[in-house]
């Protein structure tokens, strides 16, 4: 976890849940609280103006969500929606600033955190502006198999992501993910048992 929960909570921090597909938080609305998973999993994405999404990352259990916003008054330019039932702490951004000017290490946590999100942008934001689509799934499978701590082992890493989200973090339609997908298993590059994908 990025902050201690109980820390959280002592400074005056609620606890509160999401059923999954509602929204924590609309792009465009302010920016009010520091929030962190507890439980469950969020998606940060975006709506094209053609309905398609794209996904910006997939926090879970013991993530912030957003939390570069805390310390700006700005509007959120991402949406975050609950994708399994949640538990989301959320700490006013008064108390959250706070918190952190009375424990200046929590700062070196945070910016570690963002510091290491920023490292995933641009290991897979060079590969999604190639065209082929095994390159993007490959370096994104490679990157997420590392930065869960998997060894180079083939197939000993559960890609966590359904076809869709894959789609969606790659800004591929669903259509040519699942072409891919099998191409890459035809190039031994993964393994398919049915619905899951190891890497």
């Amino acid at each position: 976890m990025i902050i201690c929960e109980s820390l959280l909570f002592s400074y005056g921090a609620r606890l509160q849940n999401y059923n999954p597909g509602e929204i924590i938080f609309h792009e465009g609305s302010m920016a009010k609280y520091y929030l962190q998973i507890k439980s469950g999993i969020v998606k940060l994405n975006n709506y094209h103006e053609n309905g398609k999404e794209f996904i910006h990352g997939i926090p879970f259990e013991g993530h912030s969500v957003a939390e570069t916003y805390s310390f700006i008054d700005k509007k959120y330019g991402i949406n975050a929606v609950a994708v399994t039932d949640c538990e989301i702490i959320k700490l006013e951004n008064s108390k959250f600033k706070d918190l952190v000017l009375k424990n200046p290490e929590l700062l070196f946590n945070l910016y570690s955190y963002t510091a290491d999100r920023m490292r995933y942008k641009y290991i897979i934001s060079a590969p999604l502006s190639m065209m082929d689509p095994l390159t993007k799934l490959k370096k994104l499978m490679s990157h997420l198999k590392n930065y869960f701590g998997f060894e180079e082992e083939r197939f000993s890493f559960l890609v966590p992501y359904t076809r869709q989200q894959l789609a969606a973090l790659t800004g591929l339609r669903i259509e040519t993910i699942i072409r891919t997908i099998k191409k890459m298993e035809k190039q031994d590059l993964v393994k398919l048992d049915n619905t899951r994908i190891y890497y």
